[in-house]
């Protein structure tokens, strides 16, 4: 590596890393309630016995240092999500990724571009009914 280069280099992964975060969002599709502590969102693989929809939640992470840490923080963001809407759990959807390009260089007289791939979460924000 060129050493004249390398403070830009160190300058895009700092950039990258102070970007790096989750990101959620939700539709409201019943009826919303009180806002919940983020503690008492559970998150369900399967339909609890008793419950009622809220909206749908989602939310996506790139901010962690490995799979396991972008969907950790993916997680957390849409329990974040449901949480404000007053649901108690979230029936997971689905999960995957996605992966865009960040592109670099503006000043430097060198272009680079980064992908950044990004883990994905889904679901329904619900009320759980019950104990």
């Amino acid at each position: 590596m060129n050493l004249h280069r390398f403070p830009h280099f160190l300058l895009a992964l700092t950039v990258l890393a102070l970007g790096a975060c989750a990101s959620g969002s939700a539709i409201v599709t019943g009826n919303t309630r009180p806002p919940v502590a983020l503690e008492q969102v559970k998150i369900y693989l399967e339909p609890p016995a008793a419950f009622e929809v809220i909206g749908l939640v989602s939310a996506s992470s790139d901010a962690g240092w490995t799979e396991q840490g972008s969907v950790d923080y993916a997680i957390e963001e849409l329990k974040k999500q449901a949480a404000k809407l007053g649901a108690n759990g979230v029936l997971l959807v689905s999960s995957g990724e996605k992966t865009t390009t960040v592109v670099g260089g503006y000043g430097t007289g060198y272009v680079y571009a980064v992908p950044v791939t990004a883990k994905t979460v889904q679901g329904r924000a619900i009320f759980v009914k019950g104990p």
